[in-house]
Parts: C-alpha cells; structure tokens; sequence
C-alpha cells in the first residue's frame, strides 16, 4: 500500500476515462478506486479487525440476554496509511484543505490522540471520546464519562472532515482546532488536568515527545506547539468519496462500474431537498458539507428540560432497571446552548448544526444524544421538532408517507465515505502510551470544593 502507486493507478484510470465536466472531480474518484484496490472493500482489512462497528453500540442492552462485544477493539497494531498525502488530495463531495498537511505533524497528532498521559490521572485519551470504531464519537453512550466517571453535558461530536467546521463544539465557542484542544484537556468531567502548564511538564518529562517536538518546531514542546500537532492529526480525517458523492458530483463512464446509488435513496434525496432539509444541511454544485454551520433550535433543549432531574428509571446493567430516588442531574447538566457563549437569551437552545456526512455511523444523535436511530431523527422531525415555541420556524410538522421517511434514511446511509474503515486501521496503527515506561507521577487533581 503506498500512495505514489495509488495515485499512479488513479492517474491512468484517468487517461482511461476522461471528464465530461470540469464540474466534476475524476482524479478524486480514480485515487479512490486505486485505494479501494490497494486496501481491499469496506470492512475487509488485511487484519480483518480495524474497521467502523466494533464494540458496544447497546443495541438489545435493554435484555438480560444482552452479550458485550467491547473486547472486539483488539489491542494489536492497525495498518498506517500516509494520512497528510491522502488528506491534501481533495475527495469526491469536499473542498480541498485550505493548507496542506505535514506528514510528521499528523503522525505526532496521533500518537498524542492516543496517550491517555495527557489526562491528569493518565487513564483518559482523547481516543476514549472520539473512538475510530464509532464513527469517532462514542455509540455506546448518549454523553461520555470523563475523569473519575463524572459525566459530560452533551455528545461527542464526530471528528469527520472536522478541518472545514468553521465553528466548534455544539455551542461554537471557539473557532480554531489548535485552541479547541485544550478544553477537554482542562475540563474538570473530562481530562481534569489543571491547567496548561501542568500537561506540558508532564509531558516533557518524556524523552521520545521532547525529541519529536524539537525537530518539528523550533521553540519545542509548548501548548501551542502541542495544540499544533492535535489539530494536524484532526485535520487529516478526511471522509468524503461517498455513493451519493459519486453519484451527484462525478458522472461514471457509460458503463463503468460504479457502487449503485439505490432508487429509494434518490428518492430520499428528493425528499431531502424538496422539505428544505438543505436549508440547514447546505449542498451546492462543488462540494457538500451537509452544514451551514450554524445555530439552531429544534425543540431538543426544550425537550431536555420536560424531562426533568429524576426519570422514571435508570438502566444499570443488561435487564436491571433501577427508580432513583434523587435527582441525578446536577448543575452541571444545565444547558442553554449558543446562549452560554454569545450572552443573548435568543440563543438559548440553540446549537450547532451537525454535518450529516457518515451520519448513519455516529449515532445517538442530538446535541444530548438523546435519539438512537436515524429512523428516531427522521421521526422527531416528522412530528415538528420538539415543540419549543422558539424553535426555528422551519421546523414544522411533515406530511411524509412511511415510504418516504425511510426513503431519507437510505439518502443518509449513502453518505458513509468509502475510507471509514481505512481510517480505522490508521488510528489503530497508533500505540497507546504505556504509563509505566518514563519515570514520572500524574497528577492528582484537587478535591472539588
């Protein structure tokens, strides 16, 4: 597997068919076809290990039957791929990378991504949240639990394409990858570390980091150099190459073999566009990022709040349900959304419009993951969205036919890239950073006052 042969192969595959369009993007395409020949079809790795889906996705957790799967994410080396090449070559669907990538800096991104030594008590990595086999979110949970198992707010968003988010986090306060990184690191429910300055003398008490930050940046390992090489890592997990990306951006040759784009998905596609999907799930003739990046109320805030701090039961365990007799939310699960960050009470509920592009690999769904299924998405927005009188006017009741709510789920499962699993097996190619080898002590946090 090497990227000069694939792109090699995808340049005479080129020669062989042409373009009808200069609208269209065939080199893109062609590379595509050459990693599909040189990594093998979806799901089928040359360890047979390292693809989307392992692990525990809690389908059937509500039976005492239920059998975990989570030791299918197997501890061995997954296949690395040149991820900087393959990311500054711009995918079927996407616009190209605004700056290229450096191939070192990504491959320090993804040690580092992986090293649960940068959490303050060394048991949490940022891979813990944004796990490769779920769709870099988490399936398994609706909010992640962070250090000492204190919960979190809201889902973790996928990492997909995250390099053209123009704002990040649900409620977009901040705008920069290399800033962003340092607030799970700092956050208390998260990676706990005190501040700044205590993960980079953790860090540097480490020989292999204070080398490989030295030869790539001139003033070391710093925080920003440190926020630097998280974001390359990030910025390099390009998806796109999808079936509906094919389908609707490049036209095949007449009678070249192309993955099929069902009838029932164009259908959902026109769907899609003819209920104004597209007003906030934005598509133009280049390049489909599924966002308009945006904040929105759908009624979900409002919902959470309906909800109340004790339900009706809690799910401990496969068959074991449990009434609380307190309240299990704290204040920490108070959440205006946009509002907390812009300060105007017209933002409250309003969140960051997801890209809807592997979305059928990142559920549950929901700024508080509280839908499991697309068919559960489909349907809440069939029904108006949760029915906050402030929620965004365009979300109103649907008059859509059983047919036609299942004909979007199929438009949506079309926009799985064709490289999700090739992503897999790179991060996996990562190890993770063995505590015991270096001689240095984590840092205990402070007791909460």
């Amino acid at each position: 597997m090497h990227y000069a042969y694939a792109m090699s192969v995808a340049l005479s595959i080129r020669e062989q068919h042409p373009p009808r369009s200069i609208n269209r993007v065939p080199l893109t395409r062609a590379f595509g076809l050459a990693m599909a020949v040189l990594l093998g079809p979806p799901g089928t790795l040359a360890d047979g290990t390292h693809r989307v889906g392992l692990a525990d996705d809690r389908n059937g957790y509500e039976s005492e039957s239920y059998a975990t799967r989570s030791e299918a994410i197997l501890e061995h080396m997954g296949t690395r791929l040149p991820l900087a090449d393959i990311a500054n070559t711009p995918q079927a669907g996407l616009p190209a990378l605004e700056a290229r990538l450096q191939a070192a800096e990504v491959d320090l991104g993804r040690i580092l991504f992986f090293d649960r030594r940068l959490s303050a008590n060394a048991n949490l990595s940022c891979g813990m949240c944004h796990v490769p086999e779920q769709g870099f979110t988490q399936n398994e949970l609706a909010t992640p639990v962070g250090d000492e198992g204190r919960g979190g707010r809201r889902n973790a968003p996928s990492l997909y394409n995250v390099a053209f988010q123009s704002s990040l986090f649900w409620d977009g306060r901040e705008a920069s990858l290399e800033a962003q990184v340092w607030s799970p690191l700092l956050a208390r429910n998260e990676m706990a570390n005190p501040s700044r300055e205590a993960v980079i003398q953790r860090l540097r008490l480490i020989p292999e980091y204070n080398s490989a930050f030295a030869a790539l940046y001139g003033e070391g390992l710093t925080d920003q150099t440190l926020g630097q090489a998280l974001a390359a890592y990030q910025r390099a997990l390009i998806s796109g190459n999808s079936v509906f990306d094919r389908w609707f951006f490049a036209t095949p040759k007449s009678g070249q073999s192309e993955p099929e784009f069902s009838p029932e998905a164009e259908l959902g596609f026109e769907v899609f566009m003819a209920q104004g999907c597209q007003g906030c799930h934005a598509i133009n003739p280049r390049s489909a990022m599924f966002t308009d990046g945006a904040f929105h109320n759908t009624g979900t805030g409002y919902l959470r709040v309906q909800r109340g701090l004790r339900p009706p039961s809690v799910q401990v365990a496969p068959g074991v349900f449990v009434v609380p007799k307190v309240d299990v939310e704290t204040e920490t699960f108070n959440d205006d959304g946009r509002a907390e960050v812009s300060g105007d009470i017209e933002d409250q509920w309003r969140y960051r419009t997801p890209s809807l592009r592997n979305v059928a690999l990142t559920a549950p769904y929901m700024h508080d993951g509280s839908l499991a299924t697309l068919e559960d998405v489909v349907n809440f927005y069939v029904r108006g969205g949760g029915g906050d009188a402030g929620q965004d006017p365009r979300i109103r009741p649907l008059a859509l036919t059983q047919a036609q709510q299942s004909a979007l789920v199929a438009f949506l499962e079309s926009l799985t890239a064709d490289n999700v699993d090739a992503l897999v097996a790179d991060a996996r190619s990562a190890r993770i950073g063995d505590t015991l080898r270096h001689d240095y002590r984590p840092h205990s946090p402070q007791p909460e006052s």
